[in-house]
């Protein structure tokens, strides 16, 4: 099957190494980026395709979007402001970079006549779960955080206008994502942090917070294959590892790739900041049955990203302070 693809936030960590895949399989990619987080240099091997279109832009443009839409025939939607941490300090922009954007987005989809969608969602969702590892049936508990609030109203616009206007949509509740092109969360923010004072490092909560983590290439490729294999109307899939670790170990398996040994203080308390949900663990059997398995496991993603970070260390200034930043429309990262 041969796509032509429209890519948001194809500049951003993940939506960069998707746009190189689907070029890679021989489909033809149009890639839409506000660049307010997306990086020049992610996109370098793409503009070296002859069947890749890039197009600045911003999902709350719905002209622009629209435009940039039209002779494409399925939508991998990626593009979303992923800072979870900083959600309180800026409520408005959860609503209009995750919520306000994805409605574009399907507008625009509505006007161009496509009707299948990829939307990379996140296991936020689940707030504080009762179910461990949590399936995707798994009762929804209260929101803890704006962005997962943010990313739920996003599955159920999808889902409305599966429904309402026949489109075909896969839901991707992604854990964290880890490797090359990384420019997003605690790896990230560790290793930037050692960059500074390799002799100290300063952690948020206890270091006891339990959390899965999941290799670049292995979401990719968990993307790519449920598009295929996955065909009901609406198809909700878990994307994540077996298996989880403590902070702690991931602050051991970090320090170990950068060897370091720095003195290490933490915060208190059993969570980082508000929304940061103590313990994620996602059941992915319903991705498994369509034969998809990791290829690393947590610590061989983290030592990788750590490893990836030391050797761009251009990358750990990249990234403008989020607790005053404002960029406008949807950022191209993934948490």
């Amino acid at each position: 099957m041969s796509l032509r693809a429209f890519v948001t936030g194809h500049a951003g960590f993940l939506g960069s190494h998707l746009t190189d895949r689907l070029l890679a399989a021989g489909h033809e990619v149009v890639g839409f980026d506000n660049f307010s987080t997306g990086q020049p240099g992610f996109v370098q091997s793409a503009l070296e395709h002859g069947r890749f279109r890039q197009i600045r832009g911003d999902l709350l443009d719905q002209q622009t979007l629209t435009s940039a839409m039209r002779g494409c025939d399925f939508v991998f939607h990626l593009a979303a402001n992923a800072d979870v941490r900083f959600g309180t300090a800026h409520p408005r922009r959860d609503l209009e970079q995750n919520t306000l954007a994805t409605q574009n987005v399907l507008e625009a989809m509505r006007a161009c006549g496509i009707r299948r969608i990829a939307f990379t969602s996140t296991g936020s969702v689940y707030g504080e779960a009762r179910v461990l590892p949590t399936p995707e049936d798994a009762p929804f508990p209260v929101q803890t955080s704006l962005y997962g609030a943010s990313k739920l109203a996003g599955e159920g616009l999808i889902a409305a206008y599966a429904e309402g206007f026949g489109f075909q949509s896969w839901i991707f509740r992604c854990v964290s994502i880890l490797g090359e092109r990384y420019s997003h969360g605690h790896v990230y923010d560790f290793c930037r942090q050692l960059a500074e004072h390799p002799d100290r490092l300063q952690v948020l909560g206890d270091g006891r917070q339990r959390k899965s983590y999941l290799y670049v290439q292995d979401c990719v490729e968990a993307m790519l294959l449920a598009v295929t294999a996955a065909d009901g109307p609406v198809n909700i899939l878990n994307v994540g590892t077996d298996t989880y670790c403590e902070l702690s170990d991931s602050i051991g398996w970090i320090c170990a790739a950068l060897e370091l040994s720095p003195r290490i203080t933490y915060g208190g308390g059993d969570r980082g900041w508000t929304g940061d949900n103590p313990f994620i663990w996602l059941d992915t059997r319903r991705l498994q049955a369509l034969g998809w398995r990791p290829t690393l496991t947590i610590e061989q993603a983290v030592r990788k990203t750590a490893a990836y970070l030391a050797a761009h260390r251009w990358l750990l200034d990249a990234r403008p302070d989020q607790s005053s930043a404002t960029p406008h429309g949807s950022r191209a990262s993934l948490s």
